[in-house]
């Protein structure tokens, strides 16, 4: 465990070097203070107007670096090299992976509690409040979402170059939030082989929807059960696990050669 506390911490050194965190944390402050100069529907919709809007771009923000994260750090340890002198070391290649993965998981956690942080205080500056059961609920659930997410990226880096992967992530991503929940509406029109490929979409997928509660926090429409939050955190592990337990099967038999591109 120490060797993946280790190579975590590295992710992380590597997050400020390139400052990827500071980057989105000005851009999401820059859009919050243009929204809170607006007073155009009166208080109680510039407040509402600041969370989904905020929200959405925590959402955005914390996905792109996750990816970004995750997705680069093992053609980025090829192209340089690094990694024969890292797989020299007593270090597995499991451990080699877990450790990217939690690193890259946690950096991406860190920015979206930054973001949500912001959000609130903002909210709050504007006389606006927000039901705190419910946001640690939309907060505990993103997180979740951002492991899966990582190490969906992680396991496609184990066979792609960073382009690639998170080109890939990205759109598996937008099928599991905007394609998968619609599957059910659109077996009601098709049927046949354009059925059963939705079919096999709407359970190959994982369902990031159920982890966003943006609407239940903007609305003020109060916490949801604890236990289905519970479940659905736990379906967001098992889904993280089965993703990087993948990406050990592909990448463990991996040969290397020194100058491959990222």
């Amino acid at each position: 465990m120490r060797r993946v506390l280790v190579i975590a911490r590295v992710v992380w050194l590597d997050l400020l070097r390139r400052k990827d965190l500071y980057v989105m944390a000005i851009l999401l402050l820059t859009l919050l203070f243009v929204l809170m100069s607006l007073n155009l529907f009166g208080l109680g919709a510039v407040v509402r107007y600041i969370l989904d809007v905020g929200l959405l771009m925590a959402w955005l923000f914390a996905l792109v670096l996750a990816v970004s994260l995750a997705g680069r750090q093992l053609p980025q340890e090829e192209s340089r090299g690094t990694i024969f002198p890292l797989l020299a070391k007593p270090v597995t290649r499991a451990e080699l992976l877990l450790g990217k993965w939690l690193g890259s998981w946690t950096s991406s956690v860190f920015a979206a509690f930054a973001f949500y942080l912001v959000i609130v205080l903002l909210t709050a500056f504007r006389g606006g409040a927000v039901n705190r059961p419910c946001l640690v609920q939309a907060f505990l659930l993103h997180a979740a979402a951002l492991g899966l997410v990582s190490a969906l990226a992680l396991a496609l880096s184990t066979r792609m170059t960073y382009g690639a992967a998170a080109a890939m992530t990205y759109v598996i991503t937008g099928a599991a939030f905007f394609v998968a929940p619609a599957v059910p509406e659109l077996l009601v029109r098709e049927a046949g082989p354009s059925g059963a490929v939705l079919m096999a979409l709407y359970y190959a997928l994982p369902h990031l929807e159920l982890f966003d509660l943006r609407q239940r926090l903007i609305h003020d429409w109060g916490a949801a059960s604890w236990p289905d939050v519970a479940g659905i955190a736990t379906y967001g592990a098992v889904w993280t696990a089965i993703l990087l337990l993948l990406a050990w099967l592909a990448y463990r038999a991996k040969r290397f050669r020194r100058g491959t591109s990222a």
